[in-house]
């Protein structure tokens, strides 16, 4: 078994403490200092996100994407064909993200996540995963003034950001992580997912990890399992009825399974003997040596000491079931 965070990590610390980013962030707004100097913050506050996986004991870590305005616009803003619009809500989320407009061609201009990964790299004894929003949920959730049907958006988001994975193979990654909660609220677009994939995963050497959220996959789980990706993860939290999908069609044997057990979104600080329950019930449908536990979502939600308290309650988890194998 392998713990891991999934993605996001809170940018505010805790108090008493400055908060530091989100003071720089208004002074950069305020042209009160530099986007350099801006940068120097953003390296602190990633180290202390990685920092925090580390000292918590995390076998796989990401940078806590604390770069990213959100997972939307970090990657809109960097390629060619997009503007900026107005705050939407993501999803059900108390996080608002600026939608990005397709008006012309969209396409990959240069490297997005590669510079990020190469600085979390230095600074982690741990293996460190990219992530990468998907092509669908990055359609999804932009405005589409140019394409003539969604699909033909998604597919050239697909092969834009086939691009940005392959400039991440050159970097031998792990793991690499794609992010496409989307999907799930629109399970009738199956057929276009699995075209949009194959196009992303084109000659894309590393492993690659699928990451949904915020609900549940039963009417996709069994497609999920025919496509290439190493590690398939689901929600548990915001998503119970995963546990009828997998209980019901099994999960394939070549394949490790994202298990989302510990809620993302809640305060409240799961027992180890809780999660124990559930690593039994899961054993019988998923050996736990192919299991990556983890958080339902990123922890950008809650407040740091919160978030702090779930990574060290996955190691925790990971300690006693090791202890009860014995």
């Amino acid at each position: 078994m392998r713990t891991t965070s999934v993605g996001s990590y809170p940018k505010i610390p805790d108090l008493p403490a400055p908060g530091r980013w989100r003071s720089a962030a208004e002074k950069l707004q305020r042209g009160e200092i530099t986007r350099e100097e801006f940068r120097r913050v953003e390296d602190e506050v990633t180290r202390e996100a990685i920092a925090d996986q580390v000292e918590a004991g995390l076998d796989l870590i990401t940078d806590g994407q604390i770069r990213w305005e959100d997972g939307q616009t970090y990657f809109a803003r960097r390629m060619s064909g997009f503007s900026i619009d107005g705050l939407q809500r993501w999803f059900d989320t108390n996080v608002y993200y600026r939608q990005p407009v397709a008006e012309g061609p969209v396409t990959w201009r240069e490297p997005i996540t590669v510079e990020d990964y190469r600085f979390a790299r230095q600074h982690s004894p741990k293996p460190v995963k990219p992530v990468v929003t998907g092509p669908y949920t990055l359609a999804r959730l932009s405005q589409n003034r140019f394409y003539s049907t969604l699909g033909e958006f998604v597919l050239a988001l697909a092969r834009a950001l086939n691009r940005e994975l392959r400039a991440l193979d050159a970097e031998s990654p792990p793991l690499v992580q794609v992010d496409e909660p989307a999907i799930l609220h629109h399970p009738e677009d199956l057929p276009l997912f699995r075209e949009a994939v194959a196009a992303l995963l084109e000659g894309v050497r590393s492993p690659v990890a699928l990451y949904t959220y915020f609900g549940d996959a039963r009417k996709l789980l069994a497609a999920f399992a025919d496509m290439p990706f190493a590690v398939i993860g689901l929600d548990f939290a915001a998503g119970p009825r995963n546990w009828d999908a997998l209980e019901a069609e099994g999960f394939p044997p070549d394949r490790r399974l994202g298990f989302g057990v510990l809620d993302a979104r809640n305060t409240r600080l799961e027992t180890v003997d809780e999660v124990l329950r559930a690593l039994d019930r899961l054993s019988r449908v998923v050996p736990l040596e192919r299991v990556d536990l983890g958080p339902s979502a990123g922890l950008e939600f809650l407040p740091r000491r919160a978030a702090r308290a779930k990574l060290v309650r996955l190691a925790e988890v990971k300690r006693a079931a090791l202890e009860v194998t014995r």
